[in-house]
């Protein structure tokens, strides 16, 4: 019985609008020495904290929290697109536990994830079937949305699962952190995208999907001209919370409300909730030690990109 955990932001804008040559190969050393570590772990089952953004789940059923008996990719932005390789049996046994503890969250058989699902998979462990995985959903940009402490619940929950399992366990977390992109709101759009936004967006055609991706492109663009173009990146905020995850402090930010959280660093840094979760089920198997971290602002990719790794003391 022993566990890892590697946080880490995604995005869909790499290779589409890209950094300096620098900042990318920066980039890639880190995520170069996460899949070593990782792989030198040895996985025999990852559990997978994410989000979504309107491409898997919907308002016809928004769950704040969702667990995979089985999982597809859409294959977005280019991310890998296919089945993930969904232990059926140890996924109910993962969600029927965190009912029992108290903690609601929902359940799918017929999982649809896109590239924050997708893209930490391809990168970490080489791709969608590589090691068993449960795909964790937690809502991150569908109003109403779960608090930190719901998220730390959740986390906790988990982590308490995975420790009767036997097994080396990988808590991955993607998304974040600061950042606030072009996603539709439903209170805000016309009666077409709230009907993509109500159930409709499942399965768009390829055409509508493509232009979906070139408004992204675009705002990134012009994001990386004029920052005052979309909500600003919050490095100052980024750090602090990546102090409070390394020193094992997730509690602290239960008192942060949803609409401080979009205040300070953009909507979609709800995202960060994923990171909570993860490192509440590390904490499961007692107190924890961050090995390695990682920060950069980058504005082509409309992110504060960060990644923390670590690893229980005992």
């Amino acid at each position: 019985m022993s566990a890892y955990l590697q946080c880490l932001s995604h995005t869909p804008l790499v290779g589409h609008v890209d950094p300096l040559p620098a900042v990318l190969d920066e980039v890639a050393v880190v995520v170069a020495e996460a899949r070593q570590c990782i792989e030198q772990f040895d996985p025999e089952l990852v559990i997978l904290f994410a989000p979504d953004h309107y491409n898997g789940f919907f308002y016809d059923v928004m769950p704040s929290f969702c667990i995979g008996m089985a999982a597809h990719a859409i294959g977005d932005f280019g991310t890998a697109a296919g089945p993930l390789s969904v232990p059926q049996a140890l996924a109910e046994a993962c969600a029927t536990a965190v009912l029992e503890a108290g903690v609601d969250a929902a359940v799918s058989y017929r999982m649809q994830v896109d590239h924050g699902f997708a893209q930490p998979l391809q990168l970490l462990l080489g791709g969608l079937e590589q090691c068993p995985v449960i795909p964790v959903f937690i809502n991150a940009v569908a109003v109403p949305l779960p608090g930190f402490q719901r998220a730390r619940l959740l986390g906790e929950a988990i982590g308490a699962f995975a420790r009767t399992l036997n097994k080396r366990v990988l808590f991955l977390a993607s998304g974040g952190l600061s950042h606030q992109p072009p996603v539709p709101e439903l209170a805000k759009v016309d009666a077409r995208m709230a009907d993509r936004l109500l159930g409709s967006g499942r399965n768009l055609p390829a055409d509508e999907r493509e232009a979906r991706q070139q408004r992204v492109i675009l705002a990134a663009q012009r994001f990386t001209e004029d920052q005052s173009s979309l909500h600003p990146l919050n490095p100052e905020w980024d750090r602090q919370f990546l102090d409070i995850l390394g020193e094992g402090r997730m509690s602290e930010l239960d008192g942060l409300s949803n609409q401080q959280l979009s205040a300070l660093a953009g909507k979609s840094t709800h995202e960060v909730k994923t990171w909570v979760a993860a490192c509440a089920a590390l904490s499961a198997f007692g107190p924890y030690q961050a090995n390695s971290r990682y920060y950069r602002p980058i504005p082509e990719w409309i992110a504060g990109f960060g990644a923390l790794s670590a690893q229980p003391v005992a």
